[in-house]
This record gives C-alpha cells, sequence and structure tokens, in this order.
C-alpha cells in the first residue's frame, strides 16, 4: 500500500537529490511529453494563484492602515474589502483550473506508465518471473505508479507554489519592513534546526512503533493461514498469548514515543509563539516608534504566515520527491528489462518433425544444477509420445524449451528442420495446445474461458469444443450455461469439469502439437473416463506429448522416452520396455501395479 504523504521515511526509500537521481525521474517524464500543454498551462496558472494570492497581505494591511485614517488608492474600508473578495475569488479561479490541467497530465500519464508496464511485464522472458514473486511486481503497478502520481500530480505543483511564495514573500517584506523581516530572518532557523533535530527523533520511535505492529501482523497471518494446523495441535491459547505479547511491545514502544511527542509538542507551542511574541514585541516597539503603520504589522504577521506554511511544506515535498524517486528507479527497472526475442520465421502449415539433438540446460535461477544433460530425442508428425520419469527428472524443462520459454546453452532443438531460434515467438506458440495437470482457469465465464485459444470464436465453435470436450453435458445444465463464472482461478468448478474446460479450450485452439502433462493423475474414475475420452478425441491427428506419471495411460502411444536425471536411459514402446526385467521402465511399471 501506498505511505501516507508526511509519513517516516523508511531507510530504503531516502535518495539523495542529486543530478542522477533526478535523472530517474526524468525517466518517467517521457510519458508526460504527450501532455506538455496542460502541463505548462498548468504552471502558468499555478504561478498566477500563488501571485495573485500574495497581494492579500498587503491590501488586508491597506484595510487596517484606512480605517485609521490612512489614504491609499481606495479610501473606503467597504471597497477595500470588495477588492479582498475579489482577489480570492481571482485566486481561486486559478487554483481550480491549475488542479484541472494538472489531473489532465497526471491521470493519462499514469495510464501510460501502467499500460507500458503491464505490457512489458507480459513480454518479459520466464527467467525474469523466476526471480520476482507475484506481489512485488503488482506492487509496481499499483503502489508505485501511485505515488508517482502523487509527486507529478501534487508534489511537484506544491514545489513551485512553495517556492514561489517563500521567494516572492521574503522579497516583498526586506521591501516594504526591512528592519523586522531581518529580525525575524534571524530568530527563525533556530527554531526550524530545534524542530527538526526533535522531529527526527519523534520519527524514528515512530517507525519503532510500526515495525512492532508489522510483527504483531505477522503472527495474525501465519495464524489464520495455518488455521487448521493450528486447531488440530490445539494451539489456540499458544497463539492468543503470542499475539498478547506482541501488542504489549507496540503499546509500549507507542507510549514512549506519546511522551516523547508531547514533549516535542509542548515546546513546538512554546517557541513558535515565543518567537512570535519577540516579533510582535520588535514590531509593536517600531510602530509605536513611528517608523511602522499597524496595517503594515498586519501585513508582516500575514506573509510570515504565508512564508513559514512554505517551509513546513517544504519538508513534506522533500521527503515526497526522495520517495519519487525510489518508486521511478523501481518502474525503470522493469521497463528496461529486455523482452523475449520473437521476430523469425512464421509457418503456417504447423509443427511437423521435432528434434532435440545434445541439449543441455540448468535454469537462471538455479545454474548449479544440471536438468538436462546432453539429451537427444526424435518425434514425428502425427507421432504420440510419452515422457516418463521420476519428479525433477526433467520431463516438463523439455516442454518449457520446446515453447521457448527458455533458451539452451549447449546443443539444438530444431522443429520442421529450422533451429527453435528462428521461429516467431508467437506462431511457434500458436501451434502448440497445453492440458496441464493442474489447470487454472482465469475468474470470468466458462465461455471466455474457452474461447481464450481463439477470441473471435462463434458460439457454435464454442459448443461443439465443449461437447468434443465432453464438457457440454455438465455446462448445459448450469442455469447461465456458457456464461456462468467459473471463480477465481477457477474454484466453482470440480477439477473434472476444470480438465474439461481446459481440453475444450485446447480442441477450439486446435493445435498442431499437443501437450498433456497428465491431465487425469488428480481425478476420481467417472472424471477420469470422461476427460481421458475427451483427450482420446482431442488426439485425433496430431503430434502428441504426454508428460506420464501414471503409466496406465501410455499403454497406446508410438514411443515412450525414460528419462532420469536429465538423461533419457531407454525408448521404445510400453511392450517393448515393459519386457526388459532390469529396466528402468519395468521397474516403474512393478512399483506403480504393487501400490495398487
Amino acid at each position: 500500500m501506498a505511505k501516507k504523504r508526511g509519513g517516516a521515511l523508511e531507510e530504503h526509500e531516502k535518495r539523495k537529490l542529486n543530478k542522477k537521481n533526478f535523472q530517474k525521474l526524468s525517466g518517467i517524464f517521457r510519458f508526460m511529453l504527450p501532455y506538455k500543454g496542460y502541463f505548462f498551462l498548468g504552471l502558468v496558472f499555478l504561478l498566477f494563484s500563488s501571485l495573485t494570492l500574495l497581494t492579500f497581505p498587503y491590501v488586508a494591511g491597506k484595510l487596517i492602515d484606512t480605517a485609521q485614517g490612512s489614504e491609499w488608492i481606495v479610501n473606503d474600508i467597504n471597497g477595500i474589502a470588495l477588492i479582498l473578495i475579489g482577489i480570492l475569488a481571482v485566486q481561486s479561479i486559478f487554483s481550480f483550473f491549475r488542479v484541472w490541467l494538472f489531473a489532465q497530465v497526471s491521470e493519462r500519464s499514469m495510464r501510460d506508465i501502467r499500460m507500458a508496464l503491464y505490457d512489458r511485464m507480459l513480454h518479459l522472458p520466464m527467467a525474469f518471473f523466476d526471480k520476482r514473486r507475484t506481489g512485488e511486481l503488482i506492487s509496481r503497478i499499483t503502489s508505485d505508479v501511485s505515488l508517482l502520481q502523487d509527486a507529478f500530480s501534487v508534489t511537484l505543483a506544491e514545489l513551485f507554489r512553495q517556492v514561489v511564495t517563500l521567494l516572492a514573500g521574503i522579497g516583498f517584506l526586506v521591501f516594504t519592513t526591512p528592519k523586522l523581516t531581518l529580525f525575524m530572518l534571524g530568530t527563525f532557523p533556530v527554531l526550524v534546526l530545534l524542530a527538526m533535530v526533535f522531529g527526527r527523533f519523534i520519527r524514528q520511535l515512530s517507525k519503532k512503533t510500526q515495525d512492532e505492529l508489522a510483527h504483531a501482523n505477522v503472527i495474525v497471518e501465519e495464524t489464520l493461514q495455518s488455521i487448521t494446523t493450528v486447531k488440530s495441535f490445539v494451539g489456540e491459547k499458544y497463539e492468543s498469548s503470542r499475539y498478547s505479547s506482541g501488542l504489549g511491545n507496540v503499546v509500549k514502544v507507542a507510549l514512549r514515543t506519546a511522551k516523547f511527542r508531547g514533549a516535542f509538542i509542548s515546546f513546538i507551542i512554546f517557541a513558535l509563539f515565543g518567537g512570535i511574541v519577540a516579533v510582535m514585541w520588535y514590531g509593536a516597539s517600531l510602530v509605536s516608534s513611528g517608523e511602522m503603520s499597524v496595517g503594515e504589522l498586519v501585513s508582516f504577521v500575514l506573509y510570515t504566515t504565508f512564508i513559514g506554511g512554505s517551509i513546513a511544506g517544504l519538508g513534506d515535498i522533500y521527503s515526497q520527491i526522495q520517495k519519487a524517486i525510489g518508486s521511478s528507479e523501481r518502474v525503470l527497472e522493469i521497463l528496461d528489462e529486455k523482452e523475449e526475442k520473437s521476430s523469425g520465421s512464421t509457418v503456417s502449415d504447423g509443427l511437423g518433425a521435432i528434434v532435440f539433438s545434445g541439449v543441455s540446460f540448468h535454469y537462471p535461477t538455479r545454474p548449479e544444477v544440471e536438468v538436462l544433460k546432453s539429451l537427444s530425442l526424435q518425434i514425428k508428425p502425427g507421432e504420440k509420445v510419452a515422457l516418463v520419469g521420476h519428479s525433477g527428472a526433467g520431463k516438463s524443462t523439455i516442454i518449457q524449451l520446446l515453447l521457448r520459454f527458455y533458451d539452451i546453452e549447449k546443443g539444438e532443438i530444431l522443429v520442421n528442420g529450422l533451429s527453435l531460434t528462428d521461429w516467431d515467438l508467437e506462431e511457434l506458440r500458436k501451434h502448440i495446445g497445453i492440458v496441464p495437470q493442474e489447470v487454472l482457469l482465469f475468474g470470468g465465464s466458462i465461455r471466455e474461458n474457452i474461447a481464450y485459444a481463439k477470441p473471435n470464436a462463434s458460439e457454435e465453435e464454442i459448443i461443439l469444443a465443449a461437447q468434443k470436450a465432453n464438457a457440454w453435458q455438465f455446462i448445459s445444465q448450469f442455469p447461465e450455461g456458457l456464461d456462468t463464472l467459473v471463480g477465481e482461478r477457477g474454484v466453482k468448478l470440480s477439477g473434472g469439469q476444470r480438465q474439461r474446460v481446459a481440453i475444450a479450450r485446447a480442441i477450439l485452439k486446435d493445435p498442431s502439437l499437443l501437450v498433456l502433462d497428465e491431465a487425469t493423475s488428480s481425478l476420481d474414475a467417472e472424471s477420469e473416463a470422461l476427460v481421458q475420452e475427451a483427450l482420446d478425441e482431442l488426439m485425433k491427428g496430431r503430434t502428441t506429448i504426454i508428460i506420464a506419471h501414471r503409466l496406465a495411460t501410455i499403454r497406446k502411444v508410438d514411443r515412450i522416452y525414460v528419462l532420469s536425471e536429465g538423461k533419457i536411459v531407454e525408448e521404445g514402446s510400453h511392450y517393448e520396455l515393459a519386457e526388459k526385467e532390469d529396466g528402468f521402465y519395468s521397474n516403474l511399471v512393478r512399483l506403480q501395479f504393487a501400490d495398487h
């Protein structure tokens, strides 16, 4: 979640406001360029708004002097009061246009940043997602962009306004009441310095309170996530006392913070009003000696209020800019990531022969573990091939390499006699259909999930695909039919129903290469029979690769490749391999059927 404005900066959020860090912000500025007209017009209105408001204290002072009989351009207090109302009205109009124009820039440019981020994420290689947590990536597109939006719509405008107010206000005071201004400028820095030192100490204590609270919240999160474990081990009392102890620490630190905050507020009130008394005393002595009018003193007090507000606001703006630099770093880091290389040959007549020749591979996140070791295999067009082996043998890796989720270090993968790196990525993946072991559906309707393979598919095509997948029988029983919502990740459907929706999606895609990642392993007997029937329909006339965990499902395939520790140790048909008494495959068969 984005932090509140003015909250204490975490150590990792602190950034020096130097040229290099401002260049990071300028990397985000490029998204504002299409809307630069709105931005500069907004700055003009901001300047007018600030300068108009700065005339208010001057005219207010003249109102007091005119009431005491002094001469001015307008010698009627009613007329001066109307001028003051007029100043406020004009300033309000300028402020409205300033806010509206900056909103145009920030809303549109942040939409463009979010779109650019999302689009870049979608086109990044799998290796990128292996190294990042999903929550972290969502945070980039939500919290970080919201922080930038705050910075560009509010913080920059505020910075400009506060600087104009500060410089113009001090300039005006030096010009109109030089003696009192110099006296004020002598006392003011001492107060600011003391407030800053005290304020930093309070912020550190506030951060400690937040840390203790976060620690207590972790206890709640862990307990609720593992509630079945807690209940089965009768851990309710233990967890309650653990949380109570955590909250005790929160209260202890918070009360200590409150004690110092009380002292800080008392000091600030005393010192600030003491400073005001000193300035008022000196101002009063100047009025009594005739060096200054009462109206000028009133103007001076109002201007110092404006200036004080600007100085106070600059501290908050400084921390906001530091946070914005941190956010821009994290956003640009993703925007600068290299996309998957996609250009290459396109082949319209589908995938033919597949050849793995001496392929070695390790995952980028685990360079020390070689998953495939000089692996070679061949799949002819229209063949049905099974990959068998223990968990971690490299079966799924072969499919991921075929989809070019990762690039190989050694060896070569040929499809249709063409190296995989020469293929157009989109074209290659268009020809491959996958029915995974664990089907995750999107949270929309059944129709949307089936049509994901072919967004422009007609109603008839979707229904035909559902019928072939043995899915229509349960879909037609739902009151909403194809428009039935499946829930997040498909939770409203049973395992067998999800599998059949996935098969319907694969049928609609009509791929030339089909990959079945043991699509029936987690189903009951009735669902398995229906899914198996749908799979048989799907496999007709297609090159098929089956990743097999249950050997009963692969007796009919043309060839079985048996993998162990990244190598192919055996190949042949089910009957050829089962007859080898000391063979790896026959041992697997014996082990599996001994379990039943």
